[in-house]
């Protein structure tokens, strides 16, 4: 089924294409050559691709629960439409480079069209998908608040001071600059850089990274956990430290950062000799933040 704006017709130049049907109309307008047909063309995709953004930021943020019916809903997917439409043709927009695409390639109606709209479709895919999970933060500020909620939920049920495994997370990732992705890409959602052993039947990320091998950094390949969100790395790093006997030592340590990072060291949790150094001061650095943000 076909969607419009109320009042609108499927050809009106506020209209929303919204299935595939409307796709290929929109294909056929644009391959006659036509300049007006190929710019509504542009903006329909890019309405498309703005619908789906719109939508994964709504679906991001908590709800109140006030308009949390179907009545609510579907307001709120037609005020989605409207806004999308509004939104899309503007100057400097992505409509234009769909446009500019679109002209080039106007000797293959069919193929002309198919990449672009392929691209706008799978482009809005991954910003759902960044916009569900949350964009990866830059900078040890932004990575601190863009984890704290997080953090803090875990620190409530664990007993891991929030500011532990923040500084932890921010070192192991560079304050989010070197994360752990997938082959594709993707994000593996490990912050604190926990292994994959044989007791791991979760999803694995294998990569290329640096042990110490007698003191020595060597580059090696190795099999690192995978999770489907932030969070989920948190937790089970919570859970690695309270339920392995191998940091019992370090789960007694949580007054003070130095101890911490010294007892995770001696555990084992890292090669790196400068381990408990670098991740003592990473701690303390979360904590300034978060007492900063505060």
């Amino acid at each position: 089924m076909a969607m419009t704006l109320p009042g609108a017709s499927a050809s009106a130049p506020n209209a929303l294409a919204a299935d595939v049907r409307s796709l290929n109309q929109l294909k056929f307008e644009a391959g006659q050559n036509s300049a007006q047909a190929t710019r509504e063309a542009a903006k329909q995709f890019e309405s498309l691709f703005m619908r789906e953004m719109i939508k994964s930021m709504r679906e991001a943020t908590m709800k109140s629960g006030l308009l949390e019916n179907a009545q609510g809903d579907l307001g709120t997917d037609l005020l989605d439409q409207q806004l999308s439409v509004q939104m899309a043709g503007q100057p400097g927009s992505l409509s234009e480079a769909i446009a500019r695409q679109l002209s080039r390639q106007m000797g293959g109606a069919d193929a002309a069209l198919a990449v672009p709209s392929t691209l706008s479709l799978s482009a809005a895919r991954q910003a759902r998908s960044s916009a569900a999970t949350g964009p990866a933060p830059k900078g040890r500020d932004d990575f601190v608040q863009h984890h704290s909620a997080a953090a803090e939920r875990v620190a409530q049920e664990s007993g891991i001071p929030a500011s532990f495994m923040l500084g932890q997370a921010g070192h192991e990732t560079g304050w989010g600059k070197s994360e752990i992705k997938h082959r594709d890409g993707s994000n593996a959602f490990n912050l604190f850089g926990i292994k994959a052993g044989a007791g791991w039947s979760g999803k694995v990320a294998e990569i290329t990274t640096t042990e110490y091998i007698n003191g020595a950094p060597r580059k090696v390949t190795a099999r690192f956990r995978a999770y489907d969100s932030y969070e989920a790395s948190f937790r089970d790093y919570a859970r690695l430290i309270n339920e392995s006997p191998r940091y019992e030592k370090a789960r007694a340590q949580t007054g003070s950062a130095v101890a911490y990072a010294a007892a995770l060291q001696k555990a084992g949790y890292a090669t790196d000799p400068e381990y408990a150094r670098k991740l003592s001061g990473a701690i303390n650095s979360a904590l300034r933040v978060q007492r900063a943000q505060a």
